[in-house]
């Protein structure tokens, strides 16, 4: 029986690239001067809004609805400016991948393994997405924000793998566990690995984990185990 290469489907932040979360809170104390509220309350909304940025608001959107909650009134132009300095990050984060992880995911194209991306995002990071290094290492990437689900919701599973054109049970699915995807990942029959590469964000889980994304394509030809590789 030849044995083909799984899918694997990746997280995008603490697991390709760095969060950069203090950046984030930097950039939007920067935003809060352009549009006339207080640095540290906006950061503050931002966190708070997490979940509404993931899945309803654009830049502009979370601007103008966050800065007037604190009692700002900025023009169409200030939120433009203060949305310009968001998607500049976005860019940024992205630009900083690895050398190393882009050869490690070419290395899986090569091997045949079909790639995916599912990343609970904002929209200026799927924005940036077509022309960071990552996208073309990519067959499929699926953006919270585009699909208006986020991890661990098994819908937003269930989108990646039919856009692979294979059921959620034959995938892999590498992720550092924050918002609980790993066991989102596992509840659709995914097999799961966690990466503590960039951040050990979820140490309680029991699974199979890696320290850096090189390790990975050795994970995946294993034999051995609840199986790493599947028989066509």
């Amino acid at each position: 029986m030849r044995k083909m290469p799984r899918p694997v489907i990746f997280d995008l932040f603490h697991t390709l690239v760095h969060g950069a979360d203090d950046e984030r809170d930097r950039v939007v104390g920067e935003m809060a001067l352009v549009v006339g509220v207080a640095p540290a309350a906006l950061v503050a909304a931002y966190h708070a809004s997490w979940r509404d940025r993931l899945v309803r608001w654009d830049v502009e959107e979370t601007v103008r609805i966050l800065a007037g909650r604190l009692g700002g009134t900025p023009t169409d132009e200030q939120v433009t400016r203060a949305g310009d300095r968001r998607r500049a990050l976005a860019r940024r984060v992205l630009g900083t991948v690895s050398t190393a992880t882009l050869d490690v995911l070419a290395a899986l194209r090569e091997d045949g393994h079909p790639l995916a991306l599912i990343s609970n995002a904002t929209s200026e990071t799927a924005e940036a997405w077509p022309l960071s290094p990552l996208a073309r290492c990519f067959d499929v990437a699926v953006f919270s924000c585009e699909v208006g689900l986020a991890k661990p919701n098994p819908a937003i599973y269930r989108i990646a793998a039919e856009r692979l054109g294979v059921a959620p049970a034959d995938c892999v699915f590498v992720g550092d566990g924050a918002d609980g995807e790993l066991a989102g990942a596992a509840a659709v029959g995914m097999t799961v690995l966690r990466t503590t590469e960039h951040n050990d964000t979820d140490p309680s889980w029991s699974g199979r984990a890696f320290a850096t994304l090189g390790d990975l394509p050795a994970m995946l030809s294993e034999s051995t185990g609840p199986g790493l590789r599947f028989d066509v």
